[in-house]
């Protein structure tokens, strides 16, 4: 297992040099398999793919990429990536998949090859504990935050109310946190799964708090367009969801499977 971090110079350097945005004319599998590796593309997200207090590079995408990657025959090589640029990466071949807690849209699926859904999540509204919150009307002229390219930011931009906020966008999820919790921003909407174990008692962040739920939603894991790598990951998902692997998983880091 190996983890780097790709230079945005050097993604946008492969796209004009004419890297194709779908799977190879001989298949993805074969391109992936013929390297002995998976480039992994990743952004630090807890629970999902974070560093732990000892230096361990671990989360539930982390674990359950390993295990795929074992199934498959491949070395799993972790690349940390920017979040608002992911599709351009997977198309421009620089990295191979997109594991890293991404919800499932429709406009998405227009731009990657999503597996089946395998973790429930929802985007929430975070605040300062005792801010006064009385519904997404209370946040119209209001500062907020979400990660840039984002399920959350989508919700923000779309929404009724929260369209109408100041909109701030931040390069990552727990960047909103901070501007919450230093009082340069009213409520950030993020993820669930990592406001679940970022905030709270006991927490960095122990003085903010869920205040609402907005959306269902489920992630799913990206492939390039057209891939032949997607069936076989969904393949290995089924088994890892059989025999109670990614059950145990998913209680290990406080997930709820789709």
């Amino acid at each position: 297992m190996k983890l780097k971090f790709l230079p945005i110079i050097m993604v946008l350097t492969m796209v004009l040099a004419g890297c194709g945005g779908a799977a190879a004319p001989d298949g993805d599998w074969a391109y992936v398999s013929g390297k002995g590796a998976m480039i992994v593309g990743y952004t630090v997200y807890a629970p999902m793919n974070y560093t732990d207090e000892n230096g361990q590079f671990v989360g539930f995408d982390t674990e359950l990429t390993i295990l795929v990657c074992e199934k498959l025959g491949v070395e799993p090589d972790f690349v940390e990536i920017d979040w608002s640029t992911k599709e351009v990466e997977l198309a421009a071949k620089s990295i191979d998949v997109i594991w890293n807690g991404m919800t499932i849209t429709e406009e998405r699926k227009e731009h990657v090859d999503f597996t089946v859904p395998y973790i429930q999540n929802a985007q929430v509204v975070v605040m300062k504990s005792g801010a006064g919150y009385s519904g997404t009307d209370s946040l119209i002229g209001k500062t907020v935050v979400a990660e840039a390219g984002s399920a959350g930011e989508s919700v923000v931009l779309d929404h009724d109310d929260l369209s109408q906020a100041v909109y701030i966008a931040k390069e990552v999820q727990t960047a909103c946190l901070m501007e919450v919790a230093a009082g340069t921003a009213d409520a950030a909407v993020l993820d669930l799964t990592l406001a679940s174990v970022m905030i709270g008692p006991g927490t960095d962040y122990s003085g903010l708090e869920i205040v609402d739920r907005l959306k269902q939603e489920y992630y799913g894991i990206a492939f390039r367009l057209g891939s032949d790598i997607t069936p076989k990951v969904n393949d290995i998902l089924a088994e890892l969801i059989a025999d109670g692997t990614m059950g145990a998983l998913a209680e290990k880091y406080g997930l709820v499977l789709a």
